[in-house]
């Protein structure tokens, strides 16, 4: 299988999975680039898989849909174009030989969803929409803390060689928030610095892995000492659980700059 991630937009990242003649490609918010990959490969699109209703996810999906006859499968509980077949926690899809499982990950949409296949190419693969990002997570545009903060714990308890396929090349200004945070994280900074490298030659940060973002992402990282402390330095109220630690980081977050 070959793991692409197509640009789009400013910072968006359209994955497309292929076998070299069969084709899924996750959250095509735009279709110009998906249909190019597709012609250049000599691909067929088997399926589209959206993870929430932003149209930086789905603004594609019709066009794409039309030209290539691809079924499309979403998350039950949003507004995503018909017709789909739609999804949650406890169902899974077949796709190119490959089955993903559905992960309800509630907090940045209401009904946001992730893919997880378990075994394409000797790793599991995530496609976790705007849920989990390298280095942060998504804004809280309908969920709660509390919710996004118990969707992130899923997906961290997921095998560490997890490949983490999100969908906005954002890992740059998260990891410089992150280093606000855990300015000792001796990983991080080694972390970073991998990722300017690459950044520098024009190439993606991601996918990251599980095992990478447990190490310096600091909201999977709420019941470390020094991230709670960071938390309560930032906002002196209450910080006695982790979905307080969580709350107080994201709206650090939100106010960084």
């Amino acid at each position: 299988m070959k793991l692409i991630p197509l640009p789009a937009f400013q910072d968006n990242y359209l994955w497309l999975l292929h076998d070299g003649r069969r084709a899924l490609v996750v959250d095509p918010g735009e279709a110009g680039p998906v249909l190019a990959a597709l012609e250049e490969g000599g691909l067929q699109l088997e399926a589209i898989l959206v993870t929430h209703h932003h149209p930086d996810h789905v603004g594609g999906v019709d066009a794409v849909r039309d030209a290539t006859g691809a079924r499309v499968f979403g998350p039950a509980r949003e507004r995503i174009p018909e017709p789909l077949q739609r999804l949650s926690e406890g169902d899974a899809i077949d796709v190119l030989g490959l089955r993903f499982e559905v992960i309800d990950v509630p907090g940045h949409t209401a009904g946001h969803i992730a893919y997880y296949a378990r075994d394409v190419d000797d790793s599991p693969l995530l496609f976790c929409g705007d849920t989990l990002f390298s280095g942060g997570c998504g804004r809280l545009f309908e969920g709660t803390a509390a919710q996004m903060h118990d969707s992130l714990a899923k997906l961290a308890a997921l095998p560490g060689n997890t490949r983490v396929c999100c969908t906005h090349e954002y890992t740059l200004g998260n990891l410089k928030f992150a280093t606000a945070v855990e300015p000792a994280n001796s990983r991080l900074i080694h972390y970073r610095q991998q990722c300017e490298l690459r950044r520098s030659h024009g190439e993606p940060t991601l996918p990251s892995t599980i095992a990478t973002e447990r190490e310096v992402n600091p909201f999977l990282r709420t019941r470390i000492p020094a991230v709670t402390q960071a938390a309560h330095a930032y906002n002196a109220a209450d910080v006695k659980d982790e979905v307080a630690v969580f709350a107080a980081l994201r709206q650090w977050k939100n106010e960084f700059r």
